[in-house]
């Protein structure tokens, strides 16, 4: 415990990497000490997903201001911090939670709480003279993650040109961080040129940096990605594997998934079936949100046809909350869960999700949202968690790059241990 207590804490009102409104807190400690955290937002959001208040204003950013959250953040929060010890994050996040007093935290808004929670860690690292990424860990192994790096977008992050959100590259062989970017640079940059080879339609960039190209059918762009890595002079499956966001809640009316772009509409067990058969022909070893966010009878299906062979991530199926995730793993309903801070709204909440997945053999992706800030926060999260994979977007935008650089600097400065030395943690390498 510590001596020194809250101060104060206040809120602002910023912009995301969208131009959309968000938070950033600032917490002072009665020595002096001061901290900062910004706070992300989502486009592609779960239905269990905690409150993000907005003020609902039509004359202040299209009614998307947080003036109320940062308001609930100057007044209450700030007068229940006040005397607390920045070093009980519990206590701290207890305390939040309550003052909310609503299921999904409503009242006072997850992402006014969020900021409150991540301030009061970031403030507690400079007290106790730690890194962040050390302070967090407490009894976790710390591990630098294996990046999921975006290349190619559709769905919500890239005007639905195509209906699968994201096209990743897992750089799975890399010997260090350093050169699973240097692998990810070449392969962004290679799709970009066989795009313009073959007279592909660009879209516009996407929320997360990849390139958002208008292609035939979302295999297409699975076969695209998969050329852009051998062209990039690596080896698909070998050394570079694919992830798939698919974001399936998107396209999914009355019981079928619509893919649109391609006219054709499947029924829960002929879209597994395309998945299968994607999983078989290309490098694919992750998928994401591959059923709808409510198709609790059809997950355990996917998980059992694909689970062996793939990472089956939940997203807007789990929204990183506990009971939806103890639900899952009881129903054998995936393997994996993403974790988004501000889909729970606390970091002691967060943990408890990591650690759940941990004791259950689940992996966990610790992960961006759509909507971000140039905080760093996320990587040394993803480290603490000793989980060992980071999903954070492309490597085209500064609110991206600022995670990667810090994790740059932190493996040339610190003895971190690599995503390497934490193989149950990773998604399966297929055979070839």
């Amino acid at each position: 415990m510590s001596k020194h207590t809250i101060q104060s804490i206040r809120a602002f009102e910023i912009l995301d990497s969208r131009g959309r409104p968000t938070l950033e807190a600032h917490l002072a400690l009665s020595n002096g000490l001061t901290a900062t955290a910004q706070v992300p937002s989502g486009a592609s959001t779960g239905l269990s997903e905690a409150h993000e208040l907005r003020d609902q204003d039509p004359a202040s950013h299209r009614g998307l201001g947080v003036l109320r959250a940062v308001h609930h953040v100057n007044t209450r929060i700030n007068a229940a911090l006040q005397g607390l010890d920045p070093l009980a994050q519990p206590h701290i996040d207890e305390t939040l939670i309550a003052l909310d007093g609503t299921p999904n935290k409503s009242r006072l808004g997850a992402n006014a709480i969020l900021a409150a929670s991540c301030a009061t860690a970031r403030a507690a690292a400079l007290l106790t003279g730690q890194p962040l990424w050390q302070y967090l860990s407490g009894p976790r192994r710390p591990v630098l993650p294996l990046p999921m790096v975006n290349i190619l977008s559709g769905g919500l992050h890239a005007a639905h040109a195509m209906e699968f959100q994201d096209f990743l590259a897992i750089p799975h062989a890399a010997p260090s961080f350093a050169e699973a970017m240097r692998w990810i640079t070449s392969i962004h940059h290679s799709a970009r040129l066989l795009l313009e080879a073959d007279g592909a339609y660009f879209t516009g960039g996407a929320d997360e940096g990849g390139w958002g190209p208008k292609l035939p059918t979302n295999e297409a762009a699975l076969s695209l990605l998969t050329r852009a890595i051998e062209h990039a002079g690596l080896k698909p499956g070998l050394e570079v594997t694919i992830a798939l966001d698919v974001a399936s809640s998107h396209f999914f009316r009355d019981g079928l998934y619509h893919l649109h772009s391609e006219g054709r509409s499947l029924a829960a067990p002929e879209f597994i079936d395309l998945l299968d058969r994607w999983c078989r022909n290309y490098p694919v070893v992750s998928i994401e949100d591959g059923l709808d966010q409510s198709a609790w009878d059809s997950w355990p299906s996917l998980t059992a046809r694909l689970g062996s062979r793939s990472q089956i991530i939940g997203d807007d199926f789990l929204t990183t909350n506990p009971q939806r995730l103890t639900r899952a793993i009881a129903e054998q309903s995936a393997n994996a869960v993403l974790v988004k801070m501000n889909q729970i709204g606390t970091l002691t909440e967060t943990f408890a999700v990591i650690d759940q997945a941990r004791s259950a053999g689940w992996r966990a992706v610790i992960s961006a949202r759509s909507g971000e800030t140039e905080d760093s926060f996320l990587t040394d999260l993803a480290i603490a968690s000793g989980m060992a994979q980071l999903k954070v977007g492309s490597i085209t935008r500064s609110e991206r790059l600022a995670k990667y650089n810090r994790a740059l600097v932190l493996e040339q400065t610190t003895a971190l241990p690599h995503w390497s030395t934490s193989p149950a943690q990773l998604p399966p390498i297929p055979e070839r």
